[in-house]
């Protein structure tokens, strides 16, 4: 038996939680043993991972790169569990990881960029560089993320390896389903829905402001045409006031944070995400599982996800009136949206499930206990 720790920062709802769900779910539970170490726990997730019997530390925060208190409290749960192998994602988890990894001579130490840290210091990389030291393997989740690892912070080609992100492939709503949505939201159906998902915690990394200034050239131009936005965060009351200052508040709808946001995939006709910087854009994904034309900022993993003018349109970063001119193009034309819906699916299928990204972790894992001749028990 295997034994792995996975180490992150905070379990809400993101992505790199899902994809430890994931591993929690589709994991060969003959060979591995699965624990997770997190800074924080809140929301539906614990239950999540409780149902498929792996155990959660939480910590607290890290509140230093040399944070004595919670270095011990991770190396105490390392010398209980004697993992071979040590998992370390976002910059608290591969801090933790790395340091506590080495320290407590765990095996295998394989840690995981999951971010496109543009904005990064210089004193950021070389910390991330260092930590990179202790690792076996370093994971980057998209081309971008492998980028900034080979080339950023120079780490040796042979250390780096892609696994791009997998999302799980969703069940379709029936119709049924599908129309008490749209009533809920007032959506008629002979009206257009756009749709974005994210928090909405700050405006210069998902730009919800920038899709909701093109909303509202579309709107001028296409009476059908309606803005979902899923999501929440301390920025959600400035986009509901510009929508107000826009004088379109009654073509756009906030719903706030979602648990469950497949209903609302299901009532969009179009996905856009603007972000001014993504590591890789699940949610893009999660769109394309559903037959949906997406429109993306060229940023990040999601110019690799988006192949343009064939699964949708990649625009320009700030770009409000590209982002207005794709929208409008999609809002007009019903062949195109399926073309490209169609598209994306297949893509989606072939290169972003969850089975494949859990397939790919399990690869690294097996080929690593065999490189340093690791016994399992």
């Amino acid at each position: 038996m295997i034994r792995v720790l996975n180490i992150i920062d905070t379990m809400g709802s993101g992505g790199v939680e899902r994809r430890r769900l994931s591993l929690a779910k589709l994991l060969d539970k003959t060979k591995f043993e699965l624990k997770i170490i997190c800074t924080n726990a809140v929301g539906d997730f614990p239950k999540e991972f409780k149902k498929h019997n792996v155990e959660i530390f939480v910590v607290g925060d890290l509140k230093s790169f040399l944070d004595s208190k919670q270095h011990k409290k991770v190396q105490k749960i390392i010398g209980e569990f004697k993992p071979h192998i040590i998992h370390g994602a976002v910059f608290e988890g591969v801090t933790m990881a790395a340091i506590n990894g080495f320290y407590k001579r765990v095996p295998v130490i394989i840690l995981e960029e999951t971010s496109d840290p543009q904005n990064r210091r210089w004193k950021g990389n070389l910390l991330m560089k260092l930590l990179c030291f202790t690792a076996h393997k370093v994971i980057g989740v998209s081309p971008a993320a492998t980028y900034y690892l080979e080339n950023k912070i120079n780490l040796p080609k042979d250390k780096v390896v892609l696994i791009n992100n997998g999302v799980v492939i969703p069940n379709i709503d029936d119709s049924e389903t599908i129309k008490r949505s749209k009533e809920k939201h007032h959506i008629l159906d002979d009206e257009i829905v756009i749709g974005s998902v994210g928090r909405m915690n700050s405006d210069a990394h998902k730009r919800f402001s920038d899709l909701i200034e093109a909303f509202s050239i579309v709107a001028k131009k296409n009476t059908k045409a309606k803005l979902i936005l899923v999501g929440d965060g301390p920025e959600k009351e400035n986009y509901e006031k510009l929508a107000v200052t826009l004088g379109i508040s009654d073509r756009v709808v906030f719903t706030g944070y979602q648990n469950q946001i497949g209903m609302y995939y299901s009532i969009f006709d179009i996905f856009c995400l603007v972000s001014a910087y993504e590591a890789f854009g699940l949610v893009l994904v999660e769109a394309m599982l559903h037959k949906l034309p997406v429109i993306a900022t060229n940023v990040g993993g999601m110019q690799f996800i988006v192949d343009d003018n064939k699964t949708g349109y990649l625009v320009e970063k700030f770009d409000v009136d590209a982002i207005s001119n794709k929208l409008t193009i999609l809002c007009d034309d019903v062949g195109t949206r399926i073309q490209f819906g169609e598209n994306g699916y297949r893509k989606a299928i072939q290169n972003y499930t969850e089975e494949r990204y859990v397939k790919n972790v399990e690869n690294l894992y097996i080929e690593l206990i065999k490189k340093e001749k690791i016994s399992e028990h």
